[in-house]
C-alpha cells in the first residue's frame, strides 16, 4: 500500500478551496460581462505571480501546486484576457 504523504494532502486541500473559490469571480464575469470593477494591474501582477508559483510547483515536483496553480493560471488569464476586451474605452 502506498504511504500517504500528508504534506501532499494539505496541498491538495487547499489547492481546491483556493482554486475554487476563484472560479466564481471568473464565471461571473465571463457571464455578465462586468469588468467594471475589476483592477488591471492587480490581475496582471495576480497572474505573473501565479505563473511563478506553477514554475516553483513544477521546480520542487509538487502535484498539489501543479494541479491548482495550473488551474488557476489559466481561469486568471481568462479573466485578464476579459477584463481588456469588455473594458469601457474613453
Amino acid at each position: 500500500m502506498a504511504e500517504v504523504n500528508i504534506t501532499e494532502v494539505v496541498g491538495f486541500i487547499a489547492a481546491f478551496l483556493t482554486t475554487a473559490a476563484f472560479l466564481p469571480q471568473v464565471y461571473k464575469t465571463w457571464k455578465t460581462k462586468d469588468v467594471s470593477s475589476m483592477s488591471l494591474p492587480m490581475f496582471l501582477m495576480f497572474f505573473m505571480g501565479i505563473v511563478l508559483w506553477l514554475v516553483y510547483g513544477i521546480i520542487i515536483e509538487s502535484p498539489s501546486m501543479i494541479l491548482a496553480n495550473g488551474i488557476t493560471v489559466i481561469s486568471s488569464f481568462l479573466l485578464v484576457y476579459l477584463i481588456l476586451k469588455h473594458r469601457k474605452k474613453g
